[in-house]
């Protein structure tokens, strides 16, 4: 099995449940691993991790207002793009949310 993974892609947008916070950027993070079959006869499997990058930006230029919704559609997309994978895991955090008292980041990790 080899895993090819993109952490910390950093970005800034206009996300959340209550309109306060779609009208403020937001600090994320997102990590993305992508797992693929691999065995010693065989080349080694290929992901090119500029694709990873490229593709969670282009989901976050699309509105959305619930993380599940962003790591779903990232998803979703990486999987469209590297087939062959036999697992794909996103990890999206939203620093500092907006909510009482001192909170670091809301999480959300989906892997299938």
């Amino acid at each position: 099995m080899l895993t090819v993974s993109l952490h910390g892609i950093c970005l800034y947008a206009p996300y959340g449940l209550y309109p306060q916070e779609q009208l403020l950027l937001n600090e994320f993070e997102i990590d993305v691993d992508v797992w693929l079959p691999h065995d010693d006869v065989d080349p080694w499997p290929f992901v090119d991790y500029t694709r990873i990058n490229d593709t969670v930006r282009k989901v976050f230029d699309v509105p959305a207002s619930l993380l599940e919704n962003l790591v779903q559609h990232i998803h979703i997309e990486l999987r469209s793009q590297f087939p062959a994978a036999e697992k794909i895991k996103i990890t999206l955090r939203k620093y500092h949310p907006a909510m009482n008292g001192e909170v670091q980041y809301a999480q959300v990790c989906y892997e299938a």
